[in-house]
Order: structure tokens, then C-alpha cells, then sequence
């Protein structure tokens, strides 16, 4: 499965299922794609973009087809052996935390636009191991551009993790193809319309730091009822005991009295 995300908003932008043997590097093309054409993002705002892969998405065609478009970059290369032959062409190496060093080198690529490498270098088990990094951006050096690569990965870590556990995605199996992906994008329905409380109700809550799995498993099943004139929500009565309520009150009080989408 690929997936994009919103990370600040924690909102699923594109869900896809794909067989089991399909790499990485195949599905990002689609997966921008089909972001472009949700958001409509034009070429200003393509531009503002900044797309952090790691290496299996790091291919030259990929990163060639992205500078195309007109995004950024931050993006780990995709071939070990290059890696290896560019970390003999750096003159200077430069110590970056305990165990590791980076140096620049000029760029083997001939891409549309104007590239830094990067080329990474450290020790395991006792050899040298190799990587490369390629940007667009301009930062104030090769240790600001790692920190800044290290920050990738939000939607892998943070929200499979979570759909995983808090709304039970791996436990939930199909066997035809087009259940499991009917089944993916329910869970994207029921991840969206949980970001979407988590933003506008629980933000400088008690429970603004809430998880996913805790916000379904500990909030959502605060006992109560709710009461409905016709299609409209006139009520909500929660378990006066449970420590809570109070505050979960005013959150859905909150959300209930700002318009959706605002």
C-alpha cells in the first residue's frame, strides 16, 4: 500500500493498493499525480513543495521527472554503487554526530535544474558504508541538510502505526482485491474524519497530545447519549463519573459549533 499524507494536519491525501512485489520507486509518480489532481497545485504552487524520499523512491528518473514538474527535493539516491564511486571523488570530510561524516561533491546527474550532493560515509562492522543525498534547497550546511532529511517518514511512523492500532488495519484482512482496497480507503474515511476532530476539537484540550488508538479507545467510548430533533443534534449527555467528560464536553461543544471545513 502507498500512502500520502498531510503531516501537520495528520490528514490521508492518497491511498493505493498494489501487489506485494511492487517497489517503491513504481509507485511514486501515481502517488504524486494523484495529489496534484486533489489539491490542484499549479505550477507556483509546485514550486513551495518539497518532496523528502528516501532511497527506494531516489531513482534519477524519479528525481528527473519531479524537477520536471517543478517541485523540490530532499532525497536519498537510490544506487549503493554509486554512492561507493562518488565517496572517492570528495576531497573533504567533515564529522557529523559520533560515528559519521559527510562530504559534497559535484553533481553526476544532469538533471533540469541545479542539484547539491551529498555523500554520507560510516562505519559498520567494521567497514565503510556509503550513501548520497540529493537537494534542491539551499541550507547552511551538510549537517542542516541531514537533520532536515531525518524529518521525513511522519506518515510511515506516525499514521500506519496508528491506523494500524487505532483503527485495527492490520488486523482487518480481505481476500479479494478490491474488498482490501475498498476496506484501505474506509479506514482513510474514518483516519480523515478523526484528524479533522483531533484538529478542530481536541487542539488546547487535555487531550490535545492524544494519539489516535488512545482518542478512539479511551474518548470515543466515554459512555453517553445523544439526542436528535429530525437530522439535527440538539444534545449530548455524557456518564457525569467518567474523569472525561467535563472536558470532553467543551471539545464537542466546540466542534459542533464550527462550521466543517474551517
Amino acid at each position: 500500500m502507498a500512502r500520502v499524507s498531510a503531516i501537520d494536519y495528520w490528514e490521508t491525501l492518497e491511498s493505493e493498493l498494489y501487489p506485494g512485489n511492487t517497489t517503491t520507486s513504481t509507485c511514486l509518480q501515481p502517488a504524486v499525480m494523484a495529489v496534484e489532481s486533489s489539491l490542484e497545485l499549479g505550477d507556483r504552487q509546485r514550486s513551495n513543495i518539497v518532496y523528502r524520499l528516501d532511497g527506494g523512491s531516489g531513482t534519477d528518473e524519479n528525481l528527473a521527472w519531479l524537477l520536471d514538474r517543478g517541485y523540490q527535493i530532499v532525497a536519498k539516491g537510490f544506487s549503493g554503487r554509486r554512492a561507493h564511486v562518488l565517496a572517492q571523488q570528495v576531497r573533504r570530510w567533515d564529522q557529523t554526530g559520533s560515528d559519521a561524516f559527510v562530504g559534497s561533491v559535484a553533481s553526476p546527474m544532469n538533471f533540469s535544474r541545479p542539484t547539491w550532493v551529498i555523500v554520507k560515509k560510516w562505519q559498520k562492522a567494521g567497514k565503510w558504508r556509503h550513501s548520497y543525498y540529493v537537494t534542491t534547497l539551499k541550507l547552511p550546511s551538510k549537517q542542516a541538510f541531514l537533520r532536515y532529511y531525518d524529518l521525513r517518514g511522519g506518515a510511515e511512523v506516525e499514521q500506519f502505526r496508528e491506523d494500524k492500532s487505532g483503527l485495527f488495519l492490520s488486523f482487518r484482512r480481505k481476500r479479494s482485491w478490491n474488498a482490501q482496497n475498498g476496506l484501505i480507503h474506509l479506514t482513510d474515511l474514518a483516519h480523515n474524519l478523526l484528524a479533522d476532530f483531533r484538529f478542530r476539537a481536541l487542539s488546547a484540550s487535555p487531550f490535545e497530545s492524544w494519539g489516535l488508538k488512545r482518542t478512539v479507545r479511551d474518548l470515543l467510548a466515554v459512555p453517553g447519549r445523544i439526542y436528535f430533533e429530525g437530522s439535527q443534534l440538539k444534545r449530548i449527555e455524557l456518564k457525569h463519573g467518567h474523569p472525561c467528560a467535563q472536558d470532553l464536553l467543551i471539545c464537542l461543544q466546540r466542534y459542533q459549533n464550527q462550521p466543517f471545513g474551517e
